[in-house]
C-alpha cells in the first residue's frame, strides 16, 4: 500500500530541504526524496565547499604577502589533498546538519531516484526495489546539471565541471577557464591563488557580463593585474584531449585562432535542468528551454505539482530556490504568501576580489526608460579598507532620478558579499535615496562606501 503525505518534495538541495522544513512547521504531514546526498547540490558539491576552497586560497594568498603587514612567513606552500579534505569536511558537517534538520522536523526521507508516475503518485526505486507514495501537492526540486560542451565532453581526467575541480586529481599547472560566470571566475581565482597559470575565455565582450559594465571592466583588471589571462568576446573552437593534456584551438574577437596547450580545462558554460525522466512529459507539466513554467506562487500548469529553484526559471541561485520553497509550502498550506520580485534577489561571486549586487545595471536602469543617478565611491577614500590592506574596490548605486527609487546597488572588493543585504533590505522596503543618507553607517567599517555612493548620486560625497 502507497504511503500517504499532504506533501512530497522531489530533491533536497536548498529549495528543496527548505520547502520540506516550512511544510511541516505548517503542520503538513511532509515527505523528501532524494538520490544522492540531503543537501543537494549546493552543500555537498556547490555553494558551501567551494567557498572552503576560497577560503584556503584567501588564507594562502595573505600568507604569501605577510611582509606588506608587517609580518614574517617563511617556507609556504599548498597541499592541495589537505585542502580539499577540508572542503570535503565542511561539507559532510552540513548534510549531517540537513539530516538532523529533516528528524527534528519529523520529515520522512526516502532515498532513491523519484519520479512522477500519475498526479498525485510518485515512485521511488533505490537498488531496484521500488515503493510508491501518494500526496495532494508534489514539489519538483530537481535542480540543474553543468552543461558539457557538446565537442569535449568532461572526463574528470582533463575536461573538468565544478564538481571535477572541486576534488581534482592533481593540482593543474596551466589551466584554461571556459566561461567567465560565477562559477568560471570562483575556480579562475582559485587556482590562480593556489598557484597555477590560469587563462579564462568568455564568449561576452565582457567577464562576468550580468554583473554592472563598471565592475566587469574593473575585475578584468584585477584579474589580469593577479596574472591571469583573459579573452572576452573569443571562443574556444576545438579541444583535442588526450592523456597528458589539452590542446585548444580559440577563436578571439579579431577572429583569428590561437592555439594553446593546457594541463586542464574547467567548462562552466551554464546549467541544463534535470526535468528529464521525472515522468513531467506524461502529466503535461509546462517547460521553456527545458525549466519548468511556474505562477508567482511556484504552481505550474498541472494542479498539485509545484515546482521551485534551479529547475524552473532564472536567476539560478541558492537563496532564491530556499525562498520559492518557502513560498511553495505557504501557499499549500493556503496561506497567502508574496510574490518574490527577482529585482531584489542579490548575487554574489566570491572570487578575489569579491562582487555582490542587486538591482539594476545602469545600463539595464536606461534600456528600462529610467532617467537615473548615479553614485560611485572608491575604497581608496575608505579608512577600514586601506587599513585592511584591501583599498582595491568601490560600491556603486543607480537610482530613479524622478522618485529617488532605489534601482540597483553593485560592489567589487573586499566583503562586499557581507554588505549587499544592506541594499537589498532598502530594496524590499522600497528605500529611496533620503533613508539611506539618513541612515548612520558605524566607523570606521567599509560598509561607509554603501552611504558615500549614495551621497556621490547627489553630489554630496564627504571623502572624495
Amino acid at each position: 500500500m502507497a504511503e500517504n503525505y499532504d506533501v512530497i518534495v522531489l530533491g533536497s538541495g536548498p529549495g528543496g530541504y527548505v520547502a520540506a522544513i516550512r511544510a511541516a512547521q505548517l503542520g503538513l504531514k511532509t515527505a523528501i526524496v532524494e538520490r544522492e546526498n540531503l543537501g543537494g547540490i549546493c552543500l555537498n558539491w556547490g555553494c558551501i565547499p567551494t567557498k572552503a576552497l576560497l577560503r584556503s586560497a584567501e588564507i594562502y594568498h595573505y600568507m604569501q604577502h605577510a611582509k606588506d603587514y608587517g609580518l614574517v612567513a617563511e617556507k609556504i606552500s599548498a597541499d592541495i589533498e589537505a585542502v580539499v579534505k577540508r572542503s570535503r569536511g565542511v561539507a559532510k558537517q552540513l548534510n549531517q546538519g540537513v539530516t538532523h534538520l529533516m528528524k527534528k522536523n519529523k520529515i520522512t526521507v526516502h532515498m532513491g531516484e523519484g519520479k512522477l508516475v500519475a498526479k498525485g503518485r510518485l515512485s521511488v526505486t533505490k537498488d531496484g526495489k521500488t515503493e510508491e507514495l501518494t500526496a495532494k501537492n508534489i514539489i519538483v526540486a530537481t535542480g540543474a546539471r553543468a552543461r558539457d560542451l557538446p565537442f569535449a565532453p568532461a572526463d574528470g581526467k582533463r575536461v573538468w565541471t565544478y564538481r571535477h575541480a572541486m576534488t581534482p586529481p592533481e593540482m593543474p599547472g596551466k589551466l584554461l577557464v571556459i566561461g567567465s560566470g560565477a562559477i568560471g571566475i570562483e575556480f579562475a581565482s582559485f587556482y590562480n591563488d593556489m598557484g597555477a597559470e590560469v587563462t579564462v575565455v568568455e564568449m561576452m565582450d565582457r567577464v562576468v557580463p550580468v554583473e554592472d559594465a563598471d565592475v566587469s571592466a574593473f575585475l578584468e583588471k584585477a584579474l589580469k593585474k593577479q596574472g591571469m589571462t583573459i579573452m572576452t568576446g573569443a571562443g574556444v573552437e576545438k579541444l583535442e584531449v588526450a592523456a597528458n593534456g589539452v590542446k585548444a584551438a580559440i577563436k578571439g574577437k579579431d577572429g583569428k585562432i590561437v592555439n594553446g596547450e593546457y594541463s586542464h580545462v574547467i567548462v562552466a558554460i551554464g546549467i541544463v535542468p534535470n526535468t528529464e525522466n521525472i515522468g513531467l512529459e506524461a502529466l503535461g507539466v509546462k517547460t521553456e528551454r527545458g525549466h519548468i513554467v511556474t505562477d508567482p506562487a511556484c504552481k505550474t500548469n498541472v494542479e498539485g505539482i509545484w515546482a521551485i529553484g534551479d529547475v524552473t526559471a532564472p536567476p539560478w541561485l541558492a537563496h532564491k530556490a530556499s525562498h520559492e520553497g518557502v513560498i511553495a509550502a505557504e501557499a499549500i498550506a493556503g496561506q497567502h504568501p508574496h510574490a518574490m520580485d527577482v529585482r531584489n534577489i542579490p548575487g554574489c561571486t566570491y572570487c578575489h576580489p569579491q562582487i555582490a549586487s542587486v538591482g539594476l545595471t545602469e545600463a539595464k536602469a536606461k534600456e528600462a526608460g529610467y532617467e537615473v543617478k548615479v553614485g560611485m565611491f572608491p575604497f581608496i577614500g575608505n579608512g577600514k579598507a586601506i587599513a585592511l590592506g584591501e583599498a582595491e574596490g568601490f560600491t556603486k548605486t543607480v537610482f530613479d532620478a524622478k522618485t529617488g527609487e532605489l534601482l540597483g546597488a553593485h560592489m567589487v572588493g573586499a566583503e562586499v558579499t557581507e554588505m549587499i543585504q544592506g541594499f537589498t533590505i532598502g530594496k524590499t522596503l522600497e528605500t529611496t535615496e533620503a533613508e539611506l543618507m539618513h541612515t548612520v553607517f558605524p566607523h570606521p567599517t567599509i560598509s561607509e562606501s554603501m552611504h558615500e555612493s549614495v551621497l556621490a548620486a547627489y553630489g554630496r560625497a564627504l571623502h572624495i
